[in-house]
């Protein structure tokens, strides 16, 4: 009797996690870091051309019937306002491609509380991408905003031309790894500007001209 009721607790507990498994794994894409940039340093073709790798990324990956935004702010221009990143991404939850929640809103997101990291700011295919330490470091992620989500202001561009230079201007960006140097040395959004915009300035500075992506809808 004793032994059944063993084998019988240890197959519900195998089944329980089984099931939370299962669970985890069946949460939807709503978070990654592009595995590849545009090839055109900060170029993107302005927020619509992020937008749009962001969302062939995605459906290259398998996520489909969901809309995609890029993480990056932009400056007034050409009669239109200000765009702050926080503002583009939807509500929330989002989730990485391994199931883990990275943030519940976007007031968590931007809070200590929210669980990006190195480990779990994954690309699209579920990949690491890398950090302070490796060859090449590609830790440098295109934001142009502030600490909280909020287009980056200061003396000089911090969008590269609105995400459509390869060559003059700077961009803000963040760490994915929450180390390194800068002003905000452990921030994922918001860490220092690049000494550039062309592809070799990105690198230069320990990046890959890589962006986050987030599922709006």
């Amino acid at each position: 009797m004793r032994r059944q009721l063993l084998v019988f607790v240890a197959a519900t507990v195998s089944l329980t996690a089984a099931l939370l498994a299962g669970a985890q794994q069946t949460q939807p894409l709503g978070f990654f870091i592009t595995s590849v940039g545009s090839g055109d340093g900060a170029n993107l073709g302005g927020l619509a051309g992020a937008d749009k790798h962001c969302q062939t990324l995605a459906d290259a990956a398998g996520s489909r019937g969901r809309m995609w935004r890029a993480y990056l702010s932009a400056s007034a221009a050409d009669s239109q306002p200000a765009v702050n990143a926080r503002d583009r991404i939807g509500s929330g939850p989002w989730h990485n491609a391994k199931g883990v929640a990275v943030a519940q809103n976007v007031a968590d997101l931007h809070s200590d509380t929210n669980k990006l990291s190195k480990e779990n700011s994954l690309t699209e295919k579920g990949a690491t991408v890398n950090g302070r330490g490796d060859n090449p470091n590609t830790h440098d992620i295109l934001t142009g905003s502030q600490l909280d989500g909020t287009l980056a202001t200061g003396t000089g561009d911090t969008t590269c031309k609105n995400w459509t230079s390869n060559s003059d201007g700077s961009a803000m960006v963040g760490h994915h790894d929450r180390q390194g140097g800068g002003t905000n040395p452990t921030s994922w959004n918001s860490a220092h500007a690049s000494k550039g915009c062309s592809q070799a300035n990105l690198v230069g500075t320990g990046g890959a001209g890589l962006f986050y992506c987030f599922a709006a809808k």
